[in-house]
Protein backbone atom coordinates (compact mmCIF):
# COMPACT_ATOMS: atom_id res chain seq x y z
CA UNK A 1 0.00 0.00 0.00
CA UNK A 2 3.35 2.52 0.62
CA UNK A 3 3.98 2.11 -2.71
CA UNK A 4 0.55 3.10 -4.08
CA UNK A 5 -0.05 5.68 -1.49
CA UNK A 6 3.29 7.83 -2.47
CA UNK A 7 2.43 8.62 -6.12
CA UNK A 8 -1.20 8.95 -5.41
CA UNK A 9 -1.42 9.97 -1.72
CA UNK A 10 1.63 12.64 -2.22
CA UNK A 11 1.42 13.83 -5.51
CA UNK A 12 4.62 12.48 -5.84
CA UNK A 13 6.50 13.97 -9.19
CA UNK A 14 9.51 13.17 -10.98
CA UNK A 15 11.68 16.30 -9.35
CA UNK A 16 10.19 16.02 -6.14
CA UNK A 17 12.49 15.70 -2.63
CA UNK A 18 10.09 13.83 -0.28
CA UNK A 19 11.01 14.21 3.45
CA UNK A 20 9.27 11.73 6.00
CA UNK A 21 10.32 12.64 9.36
CA UNK A 22 9.59 9.69 11.38
CA UNK A 23 11.65 7.53 13.03
CA UNK A 24 12.97 4.23 10.58
CA UNK A 25 12.26 2.02 13.48
CA UNK A 26 8.68 3.15 13.33
CA UNK A 27 5.78 1.98 11.23
CA UNK A 28 5.10 5.51 9.54
CA UNK A 29 9.29 5.54 9.54
CA UNK A 30 9.82 2.14 6.90
CA UNK A 31 6.48 2.21 5.15
CA UNK A 32 6.85 5.96 4.47
CA UNK A 33 10.83 6.04 4.12
CA UNK A 34 11.99 3.05 3.10
CA UNK A 35 9.37 0.56 1.33
CA UNK A 36 6.90 3.03 -0.39
CA UNK A 37 8.92 5.86 -1.85
CA UNK A 38 12.00 4.00 -2.93
CA UNK A 39 9.12 1.45 -4.85
CA UNK A 40 8.04 4.45 -6.23
CA UNK A 41 11.21 6.00 -7.18
CA UNK A 42 10.99 8.61 -4.86
CA UNK A 43 14.29 10.92 -3.93
CA UNK A 44 14.10 11.27 0.08
CA UNK A 45 15.83 12.92 2.70
CA UNK A 46 16.34 10.74 5.57
CA UNK A 47 17.35 12.30 8.81
CA UNK A 48 18.65 10.97 12.29
CA UNK A 49 18.40 13.37 14.77
CA UNK A 50 16.28 15.73 17.32
CA UNK A 51 14.23 18.81 15.78
CA UNK A 52 15.64 20.65 18.00
CA UNK A 53 19.22 19.92 17.79
CA UNK A 54 21.80 22.17 17.43
CA UNK A 55 18.98 24.76 17.41
CA UNK A 56 15.00 24.97 17.03
CA UNK A 57 14.95 25.83 13.35
CA UNK A 58 16.91 21.95 12.51
CA UNK A 59 13.91 21.16 10.42
CA UNK A 60 13.51 24.19 8.62
CA UNK A 61 17.05 24.75 7.93
CA UNK A 62 17.52 20.61 6.55
CA UNK A 63 13.96 21.97 4.16
CA UNK A 64 16.13 25.25 2.46
CA UNK A 65 19.22 23.03 2.01
CA UNK A 66 18.06 20.35 0.93
CA UNK A 67 14.90 21.82 -1.13
CA UNK A 68 11.87 19.55 0.02
CA UNK A 69 9.10 20.00 -1.67
CA UNK A 70 7.13 17.21 0.38
CA UNK A 71 7.24 16.78 4.26
CA UNK A 72 5.13 14.57 6.09
CA UNK A 73 5.39 15.07 9.89
CA UNK A 74 3.35 14.59 13.10
CA UNK A 75 0.88 16.80 14.58
CA UNK A 76 3.18 16.20 18.48
CA UNK A 77 6.33 17.98 16.19
CA UNK A 78 3.92 20.67 15.00
CA UNK A 79 3.34 21.72 18.01
CA UNK A 80 6.31 21.59 19.52
CA UNK A 81 7.05 24.07 16.70
CA UNK A 82 4.47 26.25 17.28
CA UNK A 83 5.75 26.51 21.10
CA UNK A 84 9.65 27.06 20.05
CA UNK A 85 8.19 30.09 18.23
CA UNK A 86 7.77 31.71 14.23
CA UNK A 87 11.21 33.31 14.79
CA UNK A 88 12.91 30.00 14.12
CA UNK A 89 11.02 29.73 10.44
CA UNK A 90 11.06 33.27 9.85
CA UNK A 91 15.18 33.17 9.16
CA UNK A 92 14.66 30.04 6.26
CA UNK A 93 12.93 30.19 3.07
CA UNK A 94 10.53 27.30 2.59
CA UNK A 95 9.22 28.13 -1.00
CA UNK A 96 10.45 24.99 -2.08
CA UNK A 97 7.51 23.38 0.04
CA UNK A 98 4.28 22.10 -2.40
CA UNK A 99 2.79 19.65 -0.31
CA UNK A 100 2.06 18.78 3.51
CA UNK A 101 1.62 15.90 5.39
CA UNK A 102 0.72 14.68 8.61
CA UNK A 103 0.42 11.50 10.45
CA UNK A 104 0.74 9.78 14.13
CA UNK A 105 -2.61 11.35 15.63
CA UNK A 106 -5.54 13.47 15.16
CA UNK A 107 -4.25 17.09 14.40
CA UNK A 108 -6.46 20.02 16.23
CA UNK A 109 -7.71 22.86 14.29
CA UNK A 110 -5.41 25.30 15.37
CA UNK A 111 -2.28 23.02 14.73
CA UNK A 112 -2.96 22.55 11.03
CA UNK A 113 -4.03 26.56 10.54
CA UNK A 114 -0.09 27.14 11.66
CA UNK A 115 0.94 24.59 9.43
CA UNK A 116 -0.74 25.88 6.41
CA UNK A 117 -0.27 29.39 6.76
CA UNK A 118 3.40 29.40 8.43
CA UNK A 119 5.01 26.56 6.95
CA UNK A 120 3.18 25.99 3.65
CA UNK A 121 2.67 29.74 2.86
CA UNK A 122 -0.82 29.35 2.04
CA UNK A 123 -0.46 27.64 -0.84
CA UNK A 124 0.39 23.96 0.03
CA UNK A 125 -1.97 21.07 0.26
CA UNK A 126 -2.38 19.27 3.20
CA UNK A 127 -3.07 15.90 3.42
CA UNK A 128 -3.54 14.54 7.23
CA UNK A 129 -3.62 10.69 6.80
CA UNK A 130 -5.26 8.53 9.16
CA UNK A 131 -4.09 4.94 9.02
CA UNK A 132 -2.53 2.22 11.82
CA UNK A 133 0.68 -0.26 12.15
CA UNK A 134 -2.33 -3.09 11.40
CA UNK A 135 -3.62 -1.07 8.49
CA UNK A 136 -0.22 -1.32 6.28
CA UNK A 137 -1.16 2.04 4.50
CA UNK A 138 -2.71 4.79 4.82
CA UNK A 139 -6.48 4.38 4.74
CA UNK A 140 -8.06 7.88 5.00
CA UNK A 141 -6.50 11.04 3.23
CA UNK A 142 -7.56 13.99 0.84
CA UNK A 143 -6.29 13.51 -2.45
CA UNK A 144 -4.11 17.01 -2.88
CA UNK A 145 -5.87 19.28 -5.86
CA UNK A 146 -8.99 17.02 -5.73
CA UNK A 147 -10.21 16.44 -1.75
CA UNK A 148 -11.13 19.68 -0.54
CA UNK A 149 -10.23 20.06 3.03
CA UNK A 150 -11.06 20.95 6.41
CA UNK A 151 -8.88 21.69 9.09
CA UNK A 152 -9.08 18.75 11.60
CA UNK A 153 -10.75 16.44 9.77
CA UNK A 154 -8.47 12.92 7.30
CA UNK A 155 -11.46 13.90 5.18
CA UNK A 156 -12.48 10.49 3.46
CA UNK A 157 -11.49 6.89 2.52
CA UNK A 158 -9.07 6.00 -0.34
CA UNK A 159 -11.06 3.96 -2.87
CA UNK A 160 -11.42 0.55 -1.57
CA UNK A 161 -11.52 1.51 2.26
CA UNK A 162 -15.04 0.74 4.09
CA UNK A 163 -15.14 2.82 7.26
CA UNK A 164 -18.07 2.12 9.65
CA UNK A 165 -18.54 3.83 13.08
CA UNK A 166 -20.57 1.42 15.87
CA UNK A 167 -22.37 2.06 19.14
CA UNK A 168 -20.91 -0.56 22.04
CA UNK A 169 -24.17 -3.13 20.25
CA UNK A 170 -22.19 -2.82 17.02
CA UNK A 171 -24.79 -0.91 14.95
CA UNK A 172 -23.69 2.01 13.19
CA UNK A 173 -24.53 5.33 13.85
CA UNK A 174 -25.93 8.65 12.57
CA UNK A 175 -23.76 10.95 10.99
CA UNK A 176 -22.62 13.90 13.57
CA UNK A 177 -22.81 10.63 16.59
CA UNK A 178 -19.49 9.15 17.92
CA UNK A 179 -18.55 5.84 17.78
CA UNK A 180 -15.50 3.09 17.35
CA UNK A 181 -14.26 3.08 14.14
CA UNK A 182 -14.23 0.12 12.35
CA UNK A 183 -13.35 -0.89 8.63
CA UNK A 184 -16.20 -3.51 7.11
CA UNK A 185 -14.46 -4.87 4.39
CA UNK A 186 -11.06 -5.97 3.40
CA UNK A 187 -8.31 -4.06 2.12
CA UNK A 188 -5.02 -4.86 0.77
CA UNK A 189 -2.35 -4.87 3.32
CA UNK A 190 -4.69 -6.03 5.77
CA UNK A 191 -2.96 -8.19 9.04
CA UNK A 192 -3.95 -11.00 9.27
CA UNK A 193 -2.49 -12.29 12.93
CA UNK A 194 -0.39 -11.46 15.35
CA UNK A 195 2.59 -13.57 15.40
CA UNK A 196 2.15 -16.66 17.78
CA UNK A 197 -0.80 -15.25 19.39
CA UNK A 198 -3.59 -16.03 17.04
CA UNK A 199 -6.62 -15.53 20.27
CA UNK A 200 -4.95 -12.08 21.42
CA UNK A 201 -5.26 -11.00 17.25
CA UNK A 202 -9.32 -12.72 17.19
CA UNK A 203 -9.99 -11.03 20.87
CA UNK A 204 -8.29 -7.70 19.96
CA UNK A 205 -9.22 -6.53 16.67
CA UNK A 206 -12.60 -9.28 15.61
CA UNK A 207 -14.18 -9.99 18.99
CA UNK A 208 -16.66 -6.68 19.93
CA UNK A 209 -18.06 -6.19 16.55
CA UNK A 210 -17.99 -9.31 14.43
CA UNK A 211 -17.31 -9.14 10.92
CA UNK A 212 -15.92 -5.97 11.39
CA UNK A 213 -12.27 -4.76 12.08
CA UNK A 214 -12.12 -2.47 15.24
CA UNK A 215 -9.31 -0.01 14.94
CA UNK A 216 -9.16 1.13 18.27
CA UNK A 217 -10.19 4.70 17.37
CA UNK A 218 -13.38 6.51 18.21
CA UNK A 219 -14.33 8.75 15.60
CA UNK A 220 -17.90 10.91 13.83
CA UNK A 221 -18.59 11.52 10.49
CA UNK A 222 -20.14 15.02 9.38
CA UNK A 223 -22.91 15.28 6.64
CA UNK A 224 -20.26 15.60 3.79
CA UNK A 225 -19.15 12.20 4.86
CA UNK A 226 -15.46 13.62 5.90
CA UNK A 227 -14.34 11.54 9.18
CA UNK A 228 -13.31 12.92 12.17
CA UNK A 229 -10.68 11.30 14.52
CA UNK A 230 -11.57 11.79 18.48
CA UNK A 231 -9.21 9.62 19.95
CA UNK A 232 -8.67 6.17 21.43
CA UNK A 233 -11.90 4.03 22.76
CA UNK A 234 -10.04 4.21 25.69
CA UNK A 235 -10.09 7.82 26.28
CA UNK A 236 -13.09 8.48 26.33
CA UNK A 237 -14.48 10.13 29.24
CA UNK A 238 -17.43 9.31 30.77
CA UNK A 239 -18.61 12.54 32.94
CA UNK A 240 -22.13 11.73 34.60
CA UNK A 241 -23.16 9.69 32.02
CA UNK A 242 -22.33 12.14 29.37
CA UNK A 243 -19.39 10.46 26.80
CA UNK A 244 -16.66 13.15 26.01
CA UNK A 245 -14.05 12.82 23.56
CA UNK A 246 -10.81 13.95 25.25
CA UNK A 247 -9.54 15.39 21.49
CA UNK A 248 -12.26 17.36 21.83
CA UNK A 249 -11.12 19.07 25.17
CA UNK A 250 -7.68 19.28 24.11
CA UNK A 251 -8.33 21.24 21.20
CA UNK A 252 -10.53 23.91 23.31
CA UNK A 253 -7.61 24.12 25.48
CA UNK A 254 -5.10 24.71 22.57
CA UNK A 255 -7.48 26.99 20.85
CA UNK A 256 -6.26 29.44 23.53
CA UNK A 257 -3.50 31.64 22.81
CA UNK A 258 -1.41 31.16 25.98
CA UNK A 259 -1.45 26.97 25.26
CA UNK A 260 1.00 25.59 23.14
CA UNK A 261 -0.02 21.62 24.33
CA UNK A 262 -2.58 19.70 26.10
CA UNK A 263 -3.53 16.58 26.77
CA UNK A 264 -6.74 15.34 28.72
CA UNK A 265 -7.56 12.39 30.87
CA UNK A 266 -9.79 10.88 33.31
CA UNK A 267 -9.63 9.91 36.82
CA UNK A 268 -11.95 8.13 39.19
CA UNK A 269 -14.35 10.37 40.75
CA UNK A 270 -16.82 9.18 43.49
CA UNK A 271 -19.73 11.56 42.36
CA UNK A 272 -19.63 12.19 38.52
CA UNK A 273 -17.88 8.28 37.96
CA UNK A 274 -14.88 10.21 36.34
CA UNK A 275 -13.51 13.78 35.96
CA UNK A 276 -11.18 15.68 33.47
CA UNK A 277 -7.65 16.00 34.12
CA UNK A 278 -6.03 18.02 32.17
CA UNK A 279 -1.85 18.77 31.59
CA UNK A 280 -1.24 21.98 29.75
CA UNK A 281 2.02 23.61 28.11
CA UNK A 282 2.15 27.24 27.85
CA UNK A 283 3.95 29.93 25.91
CA UNK A 284 4.44 33.25 26.50
CA UNK A 285 2.59 33.43 30.11
CA UNK A 286 3.48 32.96 33.20
CA UNK A 287 1.21 29.45 34.57
CA UNK A 288 -0.62 30.71 37.80
CA UNK A 289 -4.20 30.66 39.28
CA UNK A 290 -5.62 33.26 37.16
CA UNK A 291 -4.23 31.45 33.39
CA UNK A 292 -5.78 28.20 35.45
CA UNK A 293 -9.32 30.01 35.74
CA UNK A 294 -9.15 31.26 32.57
CA UNK A 295 -8.40 27.79 30.71
CA UNK A 296 -10.85 26.56 32.77
CA UNK A 297 -14.08 28.78 31.79
CA UNK A 298 -12.38 28.85 28.15
CA UNK A 299 -13.32 25.38 27.73
CA UNK A 300 -16.70 25.58 29.55
CA UNK A 301 -17.39 28.53 26.62
CA UNK A 302 -15.83 26.45 24.08
CA UNK A 303 -17.45 23.09 24.70
CA UNK A 304 -19.75 23.73 27.84
CA UNK A 305 -20.03 23.31 31.44
CA UNK A 306 -19.31 19.22 31.40
CA UNK A 307 -16.25 19.35 29.40
CA UNK A 308 -14.51 22.20 32.24
CA UNK A 309 -11.64 20.20 33.28
CA UNK A 310 -11.95 19.54 37.49
CA UNK A 311 -8.21 19.46 37.23
CA UNK A 312 -5.41 21.46 34.98
CA UNK A 313 -2.00 21.29 35.98
CA UNK A 314 0.88 23.02 34.10
CA UNK A 315 4.14 21.18 32.90
CA UNK A 316 7.07 21.98 31.02
CA UNK A 317 6.15 18.99 28.91
CA UNK A 318 4.32 15.69 28.11
CA UNK A 319 5.48 12.40 28.18
CA UNK A 320 5.65 11.15 24.40
CA UNK A 321 7.06 7.72 22.83
CA UNK A 322 10.12 8.04 20.50
CA UNK A 323 7.54 8.32 17.48
CA UNK A 324 5.95 11.63 19.10
CA UNK A 325 2.74 10.43 20.46
CA UNK A 326 1.27 11.64 24.18
CA UNK A 327 1.55 8.42 26.47
CA UNK A 328 -2.12 9.48 27.76
CA UNK A 329 -1.85 5.98 29.74
CA UNK A 330 0.87 7.49 32.28
CA UNK A 331 -0.93 10.70 32.89
CA UNK A 332 -4.46 8.53 34.18
CA UNK A 333 -1.73 7.15 36.59
CA UNK A 334 -0.44 10.44 37.51
CA UNK A 335 -4.14 11.92 37.79
CA UNK A 336 -5.64 9.24 39.66
CA UNK A 337 -2.86 8.86 42.10
CA UNK A 338 -1.44 5.67 40.79
CA UNK A 339 2.09 4.50 40.69
CA UNK A 340 3.59 4.13 37.16
CA UNK A 341 2.43 1.09 35.50
CA UNK A 342 2.82 -0.93 32.67
CA UNK A 343 5.32 -1.09 29.76
CA UNK A 344 7.28 2.38 29.83
CA UNK A 345 10.03 1.08 27.00
CA UNK A 346 9.10 3.37 24.39
CA UNK A 347 9.19 6.43 26.58
CA UNK A 348 11.00 8.84 25.23
CA UNK A 349 12.17 11.01 28.48
CA UNK A 350 11.78 9.49 31.97
CA UNK A 351 12.48 12.83 33.90
CA UNK A 352 9.36 14.03 31.83
CA UNK A 353 7.38 11.45 34.50
CA UNK A 354 9.31 12.83 37.47
CA UNK A 355 8.97 16.66 36.94
CA UNK A 356 4.88 16.59 36.57
CA UNK A 357 4.87 14.54 39.75
CA UNK A 358 7.33 16.88 41.19
CA UNK A 359 5.42 19.85 39.54
CA UNK A 360 2.43 18.23 41.15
Amino acid sequence: MGQANVPVGFDHREDDVYWCTADCGWITGHTYIVYGPLSAGATCLMYEGAPNFPAEDRFWDLVEKYKVTILYTAPTAIRAFIKWGDEHVDKHDLSSLRLLGSVGEGINPEAWMWYHKKIGGERCPIVDTWWQTETGGIMMSPLPGITATKPGSCTTPLPGVVPAIVDETGNEVDDHHGGMLCVAKPWPGMLRGIWGDEDRYAEQYWSMVPGKYLTGDNARRDKDGYYWIMGRIDDVINVSGHRLSTIEVESALVSHDAVCEAAVVGRPDDIKGQAIAAFVTIRDREPDEALRTELKQHVRKQIGALAQPDDLRFTASLPKTRSGKIMRRLLRDIASGNEIGGDTSTLEDYSVLAKIRDED
